[in-house]
């Protein structure tokens, strides 16, 4: 049996998801202000700084607290820190009926380096 890496299973999720620049997520907001921007970094990092007006559930209580924080037919563009987890987020939230999702490229730091309002 061949094992997968970490490396490799964000991989195939980035082959199955779509992936928004840090621009093009700005621009969609504008364009669309119900978009949900869905923070899945641990406490520590939300705490610091976040995108403002985001919604946050933490990677790891993703699959149990999404369906009662954002719905099915809303478009969410989920991000992380660097794009690992958010990519393994929006493909896992696919999985479960969400059929607009994103995941924000280069994460957090994309977002801060491109002017994204913050909020924390």
């Amino acid at each position: 049996m061949t094992h997968k890496t970490g490396a490799d299973l964000v991989a195939e999720a980035k082959e199955r998801i779509r992936e928004i620049s840090p621009a093009d997520a700005m621009k969609l907001k504008a364009q669309k202000p119900d978009v949900v921007f869905l923070d899945v970094r641990e406490p520590n990092e939300w705490t610091i700084a976040h995108v403002a007006g985001a919604v946050f559930i933490p990677r790891g209580q993703l699959e149990s607290h999404v369906e009662g924080a954002v719905r099915r037919d809303s478009t969410v563009v989920v991000y992380c820190a660097r794009a690992n987890r958010s990519a393994l987020a929006a493909d896992t939230m696919q999985q479960m009926g969400y059929t607009d999702v994103y995941s924000l490229a280069r994460g957090f730091g994309g977002w801060v380096d491109a002017g994204g309002e913050v909020g924390g």
